[in-house]
C-alpha cells in the first residue's frame, strides 16, 4: 500500500506484541510507528527488536512511554491506536479513547478472531475476571486433572518478556535451573516453578505462533494459563474463566474480564469458603445474567503449608505476591489470611520499604500491612531484600508461589504457603475435561 495508516499500538509488553505479530507484521496497509507502555516499570526506551518485527521493519520498532501518547500522535501523524493490554477498569479504557479521539486519531481493540490462534491440538484456556481471583491456583489443578489422563501437558503461559525479547522470542522451562540460566523475573517464576514442579514444560516469550509450533511436537494437550486477566491467544476448546465473590461487579467493570465471562464455556467462582455468601449469590446472578450458556462452578480455596512453625503470638512481616496487590487491587493474599488465622502480629513493612519498593506502597496506596513481591531487575530484588531484612520481625511467611528463599536470602524463620483449588460444587471439571479429548 503506497500510503499505509500510521499505527501506535498501547501496551505492557504482552498482548500488544501479540497483536502486532497477528495483524500488523507483515500487513504493508500499516506502519506500526511506535509501541507504548504501561504497567510495567524500564519498558519504555526499549525496541521490539527487528528480527521479531520482520522485513518490514529493518530497523525494529521503538517502544515509548504512555505519557507520550498525545506527541506521538501529533508528531508522527498517527491515524491509529490500539489498545493492548489488560486488567483495567472500562473507565481506564475509554479515558485513553477519549485522549487518543481528541488528539485527532481513531481507536481500536482488536478481538478473538484476529488474535486467537488455532492449535492441532486440544486447547483449555484458563483466564479470569481479574488479576488474583486464583487463576493460578486453577490452571495447575486442571493440569493435574490432565495428567491423570495420562496426557502430556504443554502449559503456555501469557507473555512476561522483561529482558532481551529476541531471545525470549521462545521459551521452554521444564527445570528450575532453566528459570536460572534465563534470568528470570520473580513475576515470571511465581508463574513457571509450580508448573515445573508438577511436571508439566511451560512455553513462553513473544511470538506465539512460534511458542505453539515448539509446544505442539512434545504434547498431547496445550494449557493456556492466561494472565493479566487477557483473552486467550488460541482457540480454546473448553474456556475456563475464574472469578472472584471479593470482588463482586469487577465482572461488569474490568477489561477485558466481562468479555472472558460473556465467552467463557465454565466459570468458576472462587474463594467461596472465605467470601459473604451474599457475595457469591450476587456474583452468580451477574454471571448467569452475562451469560446464561456458561456452566457454573463454586470452588474453595485452599490454604496449605509445609512448615509446623508455630505462628501463633509471634510478629510476622508477609510477603505477598505482586501481581495480585498492584494490578489485582487486593490488599492482601494467602500469607496475611494464614498469619492472621494462626494468631500472629502483622508487622507493617511500609516505613521499612527502600527504593522502588517504597514506590510501589506509593502508587497502590491499597495495599495493607504486607509486602509486594516485587522483582523485575536485579536493583528491585535487591531493594526487597533490604525491605525484608530491615522489618523486624520473628518470621517471614510467605505467600508467593515461589521458594522465595533461593532469591532472597532470609536472616530469620520462613514459612511458606499457597493457594490450592478445591471443586465444592457444579459440573465435575475432570468430567468436563474428559469430554475436551474425546471430541478431538
Amino acid at each position: 500500500m503506497s500510503n499505509p495508516r500510521k499505527v501506535v499500538i498501547m501496551g505492557a509488553a504482552g498482548r500488544d506484541f501479540h497483536d502486532f505479530n497477528c495483524v500488523y507484521r507483515d500487513n504493508g496497509d500499516y506502519r506500526v510507528v511506535a509501541f507504548t507502555a504501561a504497567q510495567i516499570p524500564d519498558i519504555a526506551g526499549r525496541r521490539y527488536p527487528s528480527e521479531l518485527a520482520g522485513g518490514l521493519y529493518p530497523d525494529g520498532i521503538p517502544i515509548r512511554d504512555e505519557a507520550e501518547l498525545e506527541s506521538l500522535i501529533a508528531r508522527e501523524g498517527i491515524d491509529e491506536v490500539v489498545f493492548a493490554y489488560s486488567d483495567v477498569t472500562h473507565i481506564h479504557v475509554m479515558d485513553r479513547a477519549s485522549r487518543v479521539i481528541a488528539a485527532g486519531a481513531d481507536f481500536r481493540l482488536l478481538g478473538a478472531r484476529d488474535t486467537s490462534l488455532k492449535s492441532s491440538l486440544p486447547v483449555v484456556a484458563v483466564c479470569a475476571v481479574r488479576t488474583g481471583c486464583g487463576k493460578s491456583q486453577t490452571s495447575r489443578h486442571i493440569a493435574s486433572l490432565l495428567q491423570g489422563r495420562g496426557q502430556r501437558v504443554a502449559v503456555i503461559r501469557h507473555p512476561m518478556p522483561y529482558g532481551d525479547l529476541h531471545k525470549q522470542a521462545v521459551q521452554r522451562f521444564a527445570r528450575m535451573e532453566d528459570l536460572t540460566e534465563a534470568d528470570c523475573t520473580i513475576e515470571e517464576r511465581e508463574e513457571y516453578e509450580p508448573h515445573i514442579a508438577q511436571g508439566s514444560a511451560v512455553f513462553a516469550g513473544v511470538d506465539y505462533h512460534a511458542i505453539l509450533d515448539r509446544a505442539e511436537v512434545e504434547s498431547d494437550v496445550i494449557l493456556w494459563d492466561g494472565g493479566n486477566n487477557d483473552l486467550p491467544f488460541y482457540v480454546p476448546d473448553l474456556h475456563v474463566v475464574v472469578a472472584d465473590p471479593f470482588r463482586s461487579g469487577h465482572e461488569r467493570t474490568y477489561h477485558p474480564g466481562q468479555a472472558n465471562v460473556m465467552m467463557a464455556d465454565v466459570v468458576i467462582i472462587n474463594k467461596v469458603d472465605s467470601a459473604e455468601p451474599e457475595s457469591v449469590t450476587d456474583l452468580r446472578n451477574s454471571i448467569e445474567n452475562l451469560n446464561p450458556g456458561a456452566q457454573i462452578i463454586e470452588a474453595r480455596s485452599e490454604i496449605t503449608t509445609d512448615s509446623a512453625e508455630p505462628l501463633a503470638g509471634k510478629s510476622v512481616l508477609v510477603v505477598e505476591d505482586g501481581p495480585t496487590l498492584t494490578h489485582g487491587g487486593m490488599a492482601f493474599g494467602a500469607g496475611a489470611v494464614f498469619a492472621q488465622r494462626q494468631g500472629a502480629r502483622l508487622v507493617d513493612p511500609r516505613q521499612w520499604a527502600v527504593g522502588s519498593i517504597q514506590d510501589t506502597f506509593d502508587r497502590y496506596s491499597h495495599v495493607g500491612a504486607v509486602l509486594p513481591a516485587m522483582g523485575y531487575s536485579e536493583s528491585q530484588v535487591d531493594e526487597l531484600r533490604q525491605t525484608i531484612q530491615s522489618t523486624p520481625s520473628d518470621l517471614v511467611v510467605v505467600g508467593t508461589p515461589i521458594d522465595l528463599g533461593r532469591l532472597v536470602p532470609m536472616d530469620r524463620p520462613a514459612v511458606r504457603v499457597c493457594y490450592e483449588l478445591k471443586q465444592v460444587s457444579g459440573p465435575s471439571l475432570d468430567d468436563l475435561l474428559g469430554a475436551v479429548l474425546v471430541s478431538r
